[in-house]
C-alpha cells in the first residue's frame, strides 16, 4: 500500500466515521446501509481497492452487534446457516480475488456505473415473506447453498446491498421465512465479510487504522439503530442514500474538471 497516495488520516475519519454511523442506524433499521458506507471513503479520496477493503472491515465490525442479538434471540436456522457460511465465505474470496484483478482505474467508473443502479434496486425492494415455504430439506439446503455462493461473489467483488439481496434470495429462491432467513443472513454476511477482510489484507490493501475506527462508529450506529422504532424506515433511508450519492458523483465531477486532485 502506498501511504503518499492516501488522503489525511484525519480528514478521511472526518469524512468517514459520521457516515458510517448513520449507515449502521439505516442498515439496521431498513437495509441498504452500505449504499452510505461505500460512498463515504471514495468521497474521502481512498482508492477504489482500499475502499472496498476497508468498507468491509468497518461493515463486519458494524454488523457483528445485530448478528449476536439475532442469534440471541433465535432467528438462526443452524442446519441452513452452516452452507450459508461456508459458501459465503467461499463466493466472496473468490469475488474479492477478481476485484483485485481490475486495475483502479477501471474500478472506480464501475463503481460509480454500480452505485445508483443497486440503489434503485435496494430501494424499490418489495415485502419478503413471513413464513416458510413448502420444499423439501435437501432441496432448500442446496438452494441456500447456491443463493450465498452468487451473493458472496458480488460480496467480495463490492459489497453495498449484498444483505438486500441475500434476504431476498433465501426468501424468494429457498422459500425461507423471513424469521430464520433474518438471522441466517447475518451470518452469511459476517461470513462472507471475514472472507473479503482476509483476502484483501492478505494481498496488502487495507486500512486498518480508519476500518477499525470506522468500525467502532459501525457498531454504535447498529446499536441505536436497533433501538429506532420507525413506521416507515425508508423514508428516512432514501433522502439520505441520495444525498450521499450527490456528494460522491459532485466529487468524481471535480476530479475529472481538474478542480481537486
Amino acid at each position: 500500500m502506498d501511504l503518499t497516495a492516501l488522503p489525511p488520516l484525519w480528514i478521511t475519519l472526518l469524512i468517514v466515521c459520521p457516515l458510517v454511523l448513520v449507515g449502521g442506524m439505516v442498515d439496521a433499521v431498513a437495509g441498504g446501509g452500505g449504499l452510505i458506507t461505500m460512498p463515504a471513503y471514495l468521497i474521502a479520496g481512498v482508492p477504489p481497492h482500499l475502499a472496498i477493503a476497508t468498507n468491509q472491515l468497518s461493515a463486519g465490525l458494524g454488523s457483528t452487534t445485530s448478528t449476536v442479538r439475532l442469534c440471541r434471540n433465535g432467528f438462526v436456522n443452524v442446519k441452513l446457516a452452516v452452507p450459508a457460511a461456508l459458501f459465503g465465505f467461499a463466493g466472496s474470496v473468490g469475488g474479492a480475488r477478481v476485484t483485485l484483478l481490475v486495475p483502479e482505474g477501471v474500478l472506480r467508473y464501475v463503481l460509480l456505473a454500480l452505485l445508483p443502479l443497486i440503489a434503485v434496486v435496494v430501494l424499490r425492494k418489495k415485502s419478503f415473506a413471513a413464513k416458510d415455504r413448502p420444499m423439501p430439506a435437501r432441496r432448500r439446503w442446496l438452494l441456500v447453498a447456491a443463493c450465498s455462493l452468487a451473493c458472496g461473489l458480488y460480496n467480495g467483488f463490492y459489497g453495498p446491498g449484498s444483505g438486500t439481496f441475500t434476504l431476498l434470495a433465501f426468501t424468494a429462491v429457498a422459500g425461507m421465512g423471513l424469521h430464520d432467513a433474518s438471522g441466517d443472513m447475518k451470518i452469511w454476511n459476517l461470513s462472507a465479510n471475514v472472507a473479503s477482510i482476509v483476502t484483501f489484507a492478505l494481498s496488502g490493501q487495507m486500512w486498518w487504522v480508519v476500518g477499525l475506527v470506522a468500525g467502532v462508529f459501525g457498531m454504535v450506529g447498529h446499536y441505536l439503530g436497533a433501538g429506532l422504532v420507525l413506521k416507515d424506515g425508508t423514508r428516512i433511508v432514501r433522502p439520505v442514500i441520495v444525498g450521499v450519492l450527490v456528494l460522491l458523483f459532485a466529487r468524481t465531477a471535480l476530479e475529472l474538471a481538474g478542480v481537486i486532485a
